[in-house]
């Protein structure tokens, strides 16, 4: 008979895997990416916030020296199509499991934009010339923007039509599509941001030489076993689905890896759950925490069913694609959500009535962002309807 596992006792496993509670904070922000099994990148500010909500002690400056200057994390497409930062050796697993399948419909997707947009009639080709040229030019300046590149490479100011006869129809150079293929491809990596931590662009490097020798070589299906095993670690008991949304894969992809790692069912009151072979114990219960969590938070983001941390909070923190944003947590759930006025104060807005004490703990989370942020003003790239209402 399966052992059923509480959502108290899955509340606890979230609390101390995902480095929340005060005993199971980090010293580095790789440590924390690495128990999320990666941070979401796509809200540059979002890897900051989240790294530091799992630190012990965290400044913008320590976590962009781990990020451009030990260089012991990497941002790059991952899991379904999404921005993520991951140390090093996950980074390895995650380019075989996830990007080289990004990066074949990446490029498949490019070579129908340049015929149909008339920029080439042989895509193939007229891409293998333009890859080499930008390879050049990168590794000849260092590392550049996408702006300094396309100075050099005449084929990245090359512009086509997409998106013809629907909303999304537009013109785009050639410069973003191709940069973004190459780094899907492992070829190049972005480094260092144009401005400060909030700024959504970044400067390009060849990955040698950014991280000499590359990432470490994994078989597919390897790699897909080794992402399932450190996904149910850090985010099990979950279930079938929530592993198939994670990771973007295919249902029998899915179910290869999960028998690979020998997963075990669990019942989660009433629906089949899975965790590890070697993890069927139980936890012990943690002391009630209290956490401000950023937009696109890997925790909040981790599972397709959120019911039994999230409630029914879900119309007023995400938005219409699924987007969350930041949130406030009381003792392993969703209780509220945060925001940054103009000036950049940090307030929140409770959705429940948690009672004096974690009232009190919350405030004291909100003053540690506070701190952290130092007046700067955050605004998530996905707004949501209690995000917008709060920083009003």
């Amino acid at each position: 008979m399966a052992r059923r596992i509480p959502v108290a006792e899955r509340r606890a496993r979230l609390a101390r895997r995902h480095r929340l509670v005060d005993e199971a904070r980090g010293g580095s922000a790789a440590e924390a990416a690495g128990s999320l099994v990666g941070l979401h990148g796509t809200d540059p500010a979002s890897v900051y916030l989240a790294a530091a909500a799992r630190m012990r002690s965290a400044t913008i400056d320590a976590i962009a020296a781990e990020l451009y200057e030990a260089r012991s994390l990497v941002r790059m497409l991952a899991m379904r199509r999404t921005m993520w930062v991951f140390p090093i050796e996950l980074a390895a697993i995650a380019q075989a499991a996830a990007t080289h399948a990004v990066a074949r419909n990446e490029r498949r997707k490019l070579e129908k934009m340049l015929v149909d947009g008339g920029v080439a009639t042989d895509a193939g080709a007229w891409l293998e010339v333009a890859e080499d040229d930008t390879l050049r030019a990168l590794a000849s300046r260092g590392e550049a923007t996408g702006a300094e590149v396309s100075a050099d490479v005449p084929q990245l100011r090359e512009q086509f039509r997409f998106g013809m006869g629907t909303k999304w129809a537009g013109v785009q150079t050639t410069t973003t599509r191709l940069l973004l293929l190459l780094a899907a491809e492992g070829k190049i990596v972005r480094a260092r941001p144009r401005g400060s931590w909030i700024s959504s662009q970044y400067r390009w490097t060849p990955l040698e030489s950014w991280l000499p020798g590359g990432f470490a070589e994994w078989e597919l299906e390897a790699a897909q076993t080794e992402l399932v095993r450190r996904w149910l670690y850090a985010f099990g008991p979950g279930t079938v689905e929530d592993v198939k949304w994670w990771t973007g894969w295919t249902l029998g992809a899915t179910r290869r890896a999960l028998a690979a790692v020998e997963a075990v069912e669990v019942d989660l009151d009433g629906a089949a759950g899975l965790v590890l072979p070697d993890d069927v114990e139980p936890v012990e219960a943690v002391e009630p925490w209290a956490a401000l969590l950023p937009a696109l938070d890997p925790t909040a983001m981790g599972w397709l069913d959120r019911s039994w941390y999230l409630g029914e909070h879900a119309p007023a923190l995400f938005d219409r694609s699924g987007n969350v944003g930041p949130t406030v947590w009381w003792d392993g759930r969703i209780v509220g959500g945060w925001g940054q006025r103009p000036g950049g104060e940090v307030v929140h807005r409770l959705l429940e009535d948690v009672g004096a004490e974690a009232a009190a703990a919350i405030e004291h989370a909100a003053d540690r962002v506070a701190a952290f942020v130092e007046g700067t003003r955050v605004t998530p790239r996905f707004r949501t309807p209690l995000e917008r209402e709060l920083s009003a």
